[in-house]
């Protein structure tokens, strides 16, 4: 919860710097369960507001983490546009994300593993 606090926080809209696995994968997780949260209230009661609202709000949260992932196994934020291309796309993106880090310090800054 404290990573997923932390890109709320501090990195809101921070596309600089190295994510570890572990930052992008607990945001992932704790962004995907309160979207199923708010999901399902909605389908109960709203109608589909709340999880819009929610989706707007941590759109560039969402976006910095992925880049700070990527700038972390040292790519380029633009390879977060690989994830329009159809079928394959989202799948190397999948993969990038599970990459371990680049050790040592990179052009994006130092290993956040301390490594």
């Amino acid at each position: 919860m404290n990573y997923y606090l932390d890109c709320l926080k501090t990195k809101y809209f921070c596309f600089s710097g190295r994510a570890r696995r572990k930052e992008y994968w607990m945001f992932a997780l704790v962004n995907f369960v309160i979207t199923l949260v708010l999901g399902f209230i909605d389908q109960k009661f709203t109608g589909g507001i709340l999880q819009f609202v929610y989706g707007i709000a941590v759109l560039l949260p969402c976006l910095g983490v992925c880049v700070r992932r990527l700038h972390d196994i040292g790519k380029t934020g633009w390879w977060l546009l690989i994830c329009l291309v159809p079928i394959v796309g989202p799948i190397v993106f999948l993969v990038f994300m599970c990459l371990d880090s680049k050790p040592g310090t990179n052009e994006y800054g130092p290993n956040p593993k301390g490594l």
